[in-house]
């Protein structure tokens, strides 16, 4: 049968402001399709280069809020929403979050959902996360509404986990004692052909409800994995010891430290990889026609192409990292939730204020924070060592921001181009925090603003603001002023080439 999908259809995306979620919106526009997403934060959606083309509609599967008008009218739901991280009671939510969604789409008489879950052994034990996927696509196909599960194993593309994964451990260790799970087959698939099988698996017949195993046309080991990008690269071979002592949880704690992906998510997709993952069946690629797959090393180099270009334009962290979505902020009026702690600072710069946006503008990631750099590293392992994202998540984009997207271990929460960056901490902290970095005018001069804001929970929230307070001259003034040194020397700079 042909693959080719029906214009004009209304789709449903759930987790839009996820990896694969991000890059499935414009996928299914240029299909033909009309969108909808459904977003517990709208705003996060805000500054995608698609947002004016798809509906948005606020809510979250999990309580039910805004389902019956997000799935009103709609002929196919993507349920692309898990719990990557972790944390809390992760399996029942996820649980809770798949049985609210088949309701509510038999409700509105959806016709077909799609799901994306992990490729996962049958008859073998598996992790918690690996269950929770398994769980999620039976009561997805146990509901009201035909449903297909596609099952994936390692996907490759630019910014997903998996491949920063390998992407890291590649380059930086040339050679390595690794666990045993290196030794485990793999059927990776490029993220390409997993945004095509989404969009195409709304062509099957109406009435089918099962699930898929989708991959790529190789099966290697993790090794060789590492090895074949180690040579797409233009690296030398990799030097690889495998060892028997290396248990899920340390290898976690392994990749946390030598790739930008924190131990709370290396751990499900270390503990994938103790299994192999191998398609059972391709009965996809015979319903569709689909056989031309593409491979592992022109995977790697596509992504590697687009890292290297800055077209990096969803990351595995677009996901927010758990928070209480309770938390307050900092603009609420007459700060309703109590102490709020503030450190304020402005300085005066001589240079225009474009420029000085543009050094706001590309704050972290490589270029660091303008500021004591140990302090800063030093923060971001303590946060990696407790359980936190770490201090090497980077940027998306070397020059440009948008809502939702992560920074290290902040979280951009509000750009005003050209005014105002908020950023919200998503390191470990007793209460939450936000850093303002601002661009203003006083008597025609360019002003840079910067507030440091926390609201302590409890009295160790108190204490340990009080024990950092010392080291702010040192971290925030020095920020302060290297940010309006740095504006000034690129007004400078413009300044002498235009005079040449």
């Amino acid at each position: 049968m042909s693959g080719a999908p029906r214009r004009g259809r209304l789709a449903l995306v759930t987790g839009a402001s996820g990896y694969i979620g991000g890059r499935l919106v414009p996928e299914l526009l240029a299909a033909g399709y009309r969108v909808r997403c459904l977003a517990r934060t709208p705003d996060k959606l805000r500054d995608h280069p698609w947002r004016e083309r798809v509906e948005v509609v606020r809510g979250d599967v999990i309580s039910g809020e805004g389902l019956a008008e997000a799935l009103a009218g709609a002929d196919v739901a993507y349920y692309l929403v898990h719990s990557m991280g972790g944390g809390g009671d992760f399996e029942s939510n996820d649980a809770k979050g798949a049985r609210t969604f088949a309701r509510a789409a038999g409700e509105a008489g959806v016709g077909r959902v799609v799901y994306l879950g992990g490729l996962a052994p049958d008859g073998e034990e598996l992790s918690a996360h690996m269950a929770s996927r398994k769980e999620v696509a039976d009561l997805l196909l146990d509901g009201p509404v035909p449903t297909v599960v596609l099952r994936a194993a390692v996907i490759l593309g630019s910014g997903s986990a998996s491949f920063e994964m390998l992407r890291h451990l590649t380059e930086r260790l040339p050679a390595m004692t690794t666990p045993r799970w290196v030794r485990s087959r793999v059927q990776p698939i490029a993220v390409r052909d997993v945004l095509r099988l989404l969009v195409e698996a709304d062509a099957l017949p109406a009435d089918t409800n099962r699930a898929f195993d989708i991959g790529g046309p190789e099966t290697l080991t993790y090794a060789e994995m590492i090895q074949r990008f180690a040579a797409e690269a233009g690296l030398a071979r990799r030097l690889i010891l495998p060892v028997p002592v290396l248990s899920p949880g340390l290898s976690s704690l392994w990749v946390g430290l030598i790739t930008p992906v924190p131990p709370a998510v290396a751990r499900p997709l270390v503990e994938s990889l103790r299994h192999d993952s191998v398609a059972g069946e391709d009965d996809l690629a015979e319903l569709l026609d689909d056989h031309e797959r593409i491979g592992f090393d022109r995977a790697v180099a596509l992504a590697l192409r687009r890292i290297d270009e800055d077209r990096v334009d969803t990351r595995w962290s677009s996901a927010a990292w758990p928070s209480a979505p309770s938390d307050p902020l900092p603009t609420d009026p007459d700060w309703s939730g109590g102490s709020l702690y503030t450190d304020r600072r402005a300085r005066v710069v001589d240079a225009p204020a474009e420029q000085l946006w543009r050094v706001i503008e590309g704050i972290g990631g490589e270029r660091g924070w303008y500021s004591w750099p140990l302090a800063w590293a030093a923060r971001g392992w303590i946060d990696l060592a407790v359980g936190g994202v770490g201090p090497r998540r980077g940027r998306r984009d070397p020059e440009r921001l948008r809502v939702g997207d992560s920074l290290d271990f902040w979280r951009v929460e509000e750009i005003v181009p050209g005014r105002l960056l908020r950023l919200r901490a998503e390191m470990r902290l007793p209460g939450p925090a936000w850093l303002e970095l601002g661009v203003g005018e006083a008597r025609g001069r360019t002003v840079y603003h910067q507030r440091a804001l926390f609201h302590p929970r409890g009295l160790l929230g108190h204490l340990y603001w009080k024990a950092v307070t010392p080291f702010h001259g040192v971290v925030f003034g020095s920020m302060a002023a290297n940010i309006a040194a740095r504006a000034e020397q690129g007004a400078a700079g413009d300044q002498r080439d235009r005079g040449a």
